[in-house]
């Protein structure tokens, strides 16, 4: 597809075609980043005027006019089309505007102490099996640990039953497309290994012989770490990243590398290359990006928990999507040692999961310091204490209302509803404003498309032609970015977290919902070669990029459900460091949330 790709955009730039192509470049003047008004602002309200975050509209792009467009912005006519692309983004205003504070390159919110060499304290991880709501229930690492250490089952067995799975997945149609590779080998090979441990009493941890699905953005041996693309992957990696390093050492089975959005640059899940994910809620939708296969393996059952990497909600959105808890810590609390370089001052890895306490258990065994990144060594050390006290008396949570209210009715109806139930658990509802969200969103936007330009810079002319058409139409726009964007992005963020800070002095959590909508539609139009819809990327991110380019940790989990059953997620946003408390917040809320069975479910253990 790559090659046809290039083929067609080498003949659409032969002269003879030429004039055509500026034809069609006056045709898309409005195609992208068209800025429409919010709702209508009662100017009483000082909370509506603050809030500056605006809805888009955009045409939607398929097909031969997606092509078009690419070759567009990727060829000489593209000098014709970026300055309104630009201002339409936002870019332009940001250009315009002044800030006083000096750049910040990284969200740094350590005050000069460095951290222990710990991870977080053996004592301190989940032991215990919490009692869950009526409803359908995932198997949580707990049961799986338990039914080996009773000789229910045994890992080898489990193992069996999810190649047999994902096999089945594979040759459904349509297909869930949860792995880019995996090995029958490798995985039966770690699951005897964890059979001996169980005969002989000795099991590694609670993990031990539990499968484990890793995002293609991270190292495991023996597989190529490909981040979604055509050509990357070459080379095998020596050693695990350490969050795998760090799985492995406690004896998880490590089943494999999951899909993702190419590059982690959008957050549907769309994969031109290894075809998309879907998502097992329902397989016609998205299953959200960029961690898309990891969240799809999760709900899918074939693991309990999966490792994503999140640089704009790539954790948390497709958490959302397929009805699962996902963690965004700290900036520098997980190593990003062995993760693809893509993103250097937003991305973060963190778990997937079916509950509270897989992701508590999960960010338990990787959090903490490590040699491999400095960023992990001038923190506190992490911790887990206090993180199961479900009692929410005297906690404090602040609302933006018309943030928290800018989106799909029936994502609006069931984080409200959360809201309720959260009150009657003794939360502290208050109002809350928080200034300059539309500068920061643009801001988070220059910062992470000029990171990934230039990680992938060394491929871009021998390669970029190998990318999907959407990943290619934001290198491009990536591309024409400047160090002066770059640098206003960073003084922006100083800004921006001066102005968290103090929300933070008011109030512990700042809840919102996770996207402003479900799960979109993959629609008939859309496959193989994508699709570019900037009002649905609007409305997927409008909550998320903020804790990125923060730094600030952030949690999705479970609200309830769309009338046609597609899963809604809330987020809650804390400070620095507060990953107990969003856990402990997390596994409250839970447990007043009727779990459904996903359409397409796989059963590896039985548990009563």
């Amino acid at each position: 597809m790559a090659s046809k790709c290039f083929f067609q955009i080498h003949r659409f730039y032969q002269p003879d075609h030429f004039q055509s192509a500026f034809a069609f470049a006056k045709s898309l003047k409005t195609a992208i980043f068209i800025p429409m008004k919010t709702a209508k602002k009662n100017k009483t309200d000082g909370a509506n005027d603050i809030y500056d975050l605006q809805s888009i509209r955009a045409p939607r792009l398929v097909g031969r006019a997606l092509r078009t467009f690419t070759a567009l912005l990727e060829g000489p006519t593209g000098r014709l089309i970026f300055p309104k692309l630009f201002r339409d983004a936002g870019i332009t205003a940001l250009r315009e505007q002044h800030f006083e504070e000096p750049p910040g390159f990284y969200p740094d919110w350590t005050t000069g102490s460095s951290a222990k060499n710990e991870n977080v304290p053996a004592k301190e991880l989940p032991r215990k099996k919490f009692s869950r709501p009526p409803g359908f229930q995932m198997p949580t690492i707990y049961d799986y640990h338990d039914a080996f250490k009773k000789g229910k089952t045994t890992p080898s067995k489990v193992a069996e039953n999810l190649l047999n799975a994902i096999k089945d997945s594979e040759q459904s149609s349509p297909a869930l497309n949860a792995f880019i590779s995996y090995s029958e080998e490798q995985i039966l090979q770690q699951a005897a290994a964890a059979d001996t441990r169980y005969k002989e009493g000795n099991p590694l941890s609670l993990l031990d012989g539990v499968p484990v699905a890793i995002k293609d953005e991270m190292d495991l041996c023996p597989y190529p770490t490909r981040v979604g693309t055509a050509f990357l992957g070459e080379s095998l990696p020596t050693q695990d990243a350490t969050t795998v390093a760090r799985l492995r050492t406690a004896g998880a089975l490590l089943i494999g590398k999951s899909n993702m959005h190419e590059i982690g640059i959008g957050v549907t899940g769309l994969n031109s290359n290894h075809g998309t994910a879907r998502n097992p809620y329902n397989p016609g939708h998205y299953p959200g990006g960029s961690s898309s296969g990891s969240a799809t393996s999760v709900a899918a059952g074939f693991c309990p928990v999966a490792l994503g990497a999140d640089g704009g909600g790539s954790v948390r959105i497709p958490a959302a999507f397929c009805g699962l808890f996902g963690l965004k810590p700290t900036f520098g609390r997980i190593s990003e040692y062995g993760a693809a370089p893509l993103a250097w001052s937003v991305s973060n890895i963190g778990p997937i999961a079916g509950s509270a306490n897989d992701a508590a258990y999960a960010y338990g065994i990787i959090a903490g310091a490590d040699p491999g990144d400095p960023h992990t060594l001038h923190q506190p050390s992490p911790t887990l204490k206090g993180w199961d006290k479900t009692n929410l008396k005297g906690l404090k949570i602040g609302i933006f209302t018309p943030w928290f209210k800018h989106a799909n009715d029936e994502v609006v109806k069931c984080s409200e509803e959360m809201v309720k139930t959260l009150e009657n658990l003794g939360v502290e509802f208050i109002d809350i404003t928080i200034p300059e969200l539309e500068a920061s969103r643009v801001a988070h936007i220059v910062t992470i498309s000029s990171e990934m330009s230039q990680a992938l810079d060394q491929y871009y002319a021998q390669h970029g032609h190998k990318h999907g058409l959407d990943v290619r139409i934001n290198l491009a726009l990536a591309r024409r970015l400047t160090n002066r964007d770059y640098i206003k992005a960073q003084r922006v963020r100083t800004r921006v977290m001066e102005n968290f800070r103090r929300v933070f002095e008011n109030v512990d959590v700042i809840l919102t919902p996770t996207t402003a909508i479900p799960a979109p539609q993959i629609r008939n139009d859309v496959l193989p070669d994508g699709e570019s819809d900037l009002v649905k990327l609007n409305q997927i991110t409008r909550f998320a990029g903020f804790a990125n380019f923060t730094g600030l940790p952030a949690i999705s989990f479970p609200a309830g459900y769309t009338s046609n059953g597609l899963p809604v997620g809330v987020q809650a946003m804390g400070p620095a460091w507060s990953e107990s408390l969003l856990l402990r917040l997390a596994l409250a809320a839970e447990a007043s949330v009727k779990r459904q069975k996903p359409q397409v479910y796989y059963s590896l253990l039985d548990v009563e």
